[in-house]
């Protein structure tokens, strides 16, 4: 059974940053792509970033680019993503996703964390 367990969430000023986390079990996952979705409210759930677990190769919303890095420990089985730059619209509930396959931008993935808030005050 595959567990995501996103952690890190907050309230955070304008400006600042977060890092999110996301530990994975249950299954390798070196043939799974592992994604970071958000939601706010009265939205629908968009792409933020992704990363394949075995090449590392990333991919970013235009929106975060620059700002957002997602990476991966192999060792802890946990994909991060760490926000700078944090901005008012970025607050949104953040979902952690995984795959088996290719990185995808919609949210066409197998297993889904229960979500964390980030809240960015202006």
């Amino acid at each position: 059974q595959v567990q995501l367990v996103e952690s890190g969430g907050g309230l955070v000023q304008a400006g600042g940053s977060l890092t999110l986390s996301c530990a994975a079990s249950g299954r390798t996952f070196s043939s799974y792509a592992m994604g970071w979705f958000r939601q706010a409210p009265g939205k629908e759930r968009e792409f933020v970033a992704a990363i394949s677990w075995r090449s590392g190769n990333t991919n970013y919303a235009d929106s975060v680019k620059g700002r957002f890095t997602i990476s991966r420990d192999n060792a802890k089985n946990t994909v991060y993503l760490q926000m700078n730059r944090l901005k008012p619209e970025d607050t949104a509930v953040y979902y952690c996703a995984a795959r088996d396959g290719v990185i995808l931008t919609r949210p066409r993935y197998d297993y889904w964390g229960q979500g964390t808030q980030v809240t960015v005050s202006s």
